[in-house]
């Protein structure tokens, strides 16, 4: 059984870099033609190639062009994508989420658990006790758990949260700030478990789609009759987490909304191709890095250039 998990996990990691590796040519072929179209200079980094881009752009029959309008299917390898690993049942089957803590979580971050558990349907908590990941992982696999989320804390705080898909990644590291639980609020009533309706705000660049999508996969296709809305704006790279529930005023036009909570911040860090048991040998597929000396000015999921315009 490790035997074929490590070798299927090998085959997915091996598409994947082939994947990529077709994806950097086709960048190269499309800028190559651009710049022939609009009658400009060849980027530097394309001149040495450019009569070799030039022949095989011959021979390209427009499958990535067709694939992109048909969804991934059609003639050409560029629209196969190895995310259809990852999600390949996202919107079939509805996800199957576990949340679990760090070791001996104080009370406050047992109560966070709780009502992040109920933000996501179909989701359960599990104690985490004296387990390690790869016995968890390998139960969640066996019993064909989509995601595995785990939050940490500071003293007391809630303050990260790593969501790993499963069975191969991949796995993405956010840290929480700026959070109002719904325990901190008075009267504030029960929670709604209706399959909620989620809105992406702000989500413009590759990076920003990647993040998108292992958000949006968190959760079950919602029903056109539910009042409950889940709002992930990102402003600067940090995503807000806003959780309303919505019904009509009086006229019959207007939408009242109501704020259940709770609020947060999610900032990302990391995001590596693997499991959290294997994290250590798994490659980063994006990391942050602050300690550069321009990264105040880049935004990675909000501009298209990748910097904040001024």
């Amino acid at each position: 059984m490790l035997r074929r998990q490590a070798r299927l996990r090998r085959e997915y990691l091996y598409r994947k870099g082939v994947e990529e590796r077709q994806k950097a040519i086709q960048d190269k072929k499309d800028r190559l033609k651009r710049a022939v179209q609009e009658n400009r200079l060849i980027d530097g980094d394309l001149r040495r190639d450019a009569l070799s881009l030039a022949q095989s752009v011959k021979w390209d029959d427009g499958g990535a062009e067709l694939a992109q309008l048909t969804g991934g299917e059609g003639g050409g390898t560029a629209g196969v994508s190895s995310q259809d690993d990852e999600y390949r049942w996202a919107g079939v089957e509805d996800p199957k989420v576990m949340v679990t803590t760090s070791r001996d979580p104080s009370a406050r971050l047992k109560k966070f658990a709780k009502e992040f558990r109920l933000i996501i349907p179909n989701a359960q908590r599990l104690n985490r006790g004296n387990y390690e990941f790869k016995q968890l992982i390998q139960a969640c696999r066996a019993n064909e758990v989509t995601d595995f989320i785990v939050l940490h804390e500071h003293r007391g705080q809630p303050d990260g949260l790593v969501l790993c898909h499963m069975p191969y990644g991949p796995t993405a590291y956010f840290t929480i700030t700026d959070m109002v639980m719904r325990h901190d609020i008075p009267d504030i009533g029960n929670m709604s478990e209706q399959y909620p309706h989620l809105i992406f705000h702000n989500f413009k660049t590759q990076m920003g789609e990647r993040v998108m999508k292992i958000l949006k996969y968190l959760f079950p296709v919602p029903k056109e009759e539910s009042k409950r809305v889940l709002t992930f704006a990102n402003h600067d790279d940090f995503i807000s987490f806003r959780h309303h529930t919505f019904k009509k005023g009086p006229n019959g036009k207007d939408i009242e909304l109501d704020e259940v909570g709770p609020r947060f911040q999610l900032r990302l860090y990391e995001i590596k191709l693997g499991t959290l048991e294997n994290e250590a040998a798994a490659r980063s597929e994006w990391a942050l890095r602050p300690y550069m000396n321009t990264s105040g000015k880049r935004r990675f999921m909000s501009d298209e250039d990748g910097f904040e315009a001024e």
